[in-house]
């Protein structure tokens, strides 16, 4: 670790990939929330399922699991992590959709980039499947909520 307390950073204050080989392995858990921000006719149309491009909450839900799976490759110094379970879940309000992920894996490392990216990409795609009916729609609110498992212990964001 560098004095600044950069992990990432090695002495000369160049990016570095962290070494969690002397870490031992806990499991850890992350919750992440976001929303997707609509015109109330689009979020009709998706509880109505008549949205052309199709099923957007299942398609979201997808894309965000298979978000996570692969964060490793889209942050360029995360770990790739076993994941044991990611899960997507949607809230659909009258103007918006409410993003849930969750990511659990028994690890040297967290997995809160995981959930993080698995909202990011699953309001991605709600918002790729309802363009055509609103291109105004906003992404907002995405944040970490809770955190388990590892050195530092358990987070939880306060609201």
């Amino acid at each position: 670790m560098t004095d600044a307390g950069f992990t990432h950073l090695d002495d000369a204050g160049n990016a570095r990939m962290v070494n969690v080989a002397g870490k031992d392995q806990t499991h850890r858990t992350a919750t992440a929330k976001g929303k997707v921000n609509m015109a109330p006719d689009v979020a009709k149309a998706i509880a109505a399922d008549t949205v052309k491009k199709g099923d957007v909450l299942g398609v979201a839900r997808i894309a965000g699991i298979q978000a996570a799976k692969r964060t490793s490759e889209l942050i360029p110094l995360c770990h790739g992590l076993a994941l044991s379970a990611v899960t997507v879940d949607f809230e659909l309000h009258d103007d918006h959709v409410e993003i849930t992920a969750n990511a659990e894996a028994t690890d040297r490392t967290g997995v809160e980039m995981e959930a993080l990216t698995a909202v990011n990409v699953a309001a991605l795609t709600v918002y790729d499947m309802c363009k055509a009916l609103d291109r105004s729609m906003t992404i907002t609110d995405i944040a970490l909520w809770e955190k388990t498992g590892g050195k530092s212990g358990t987070y939880r964001r306060s609201t």
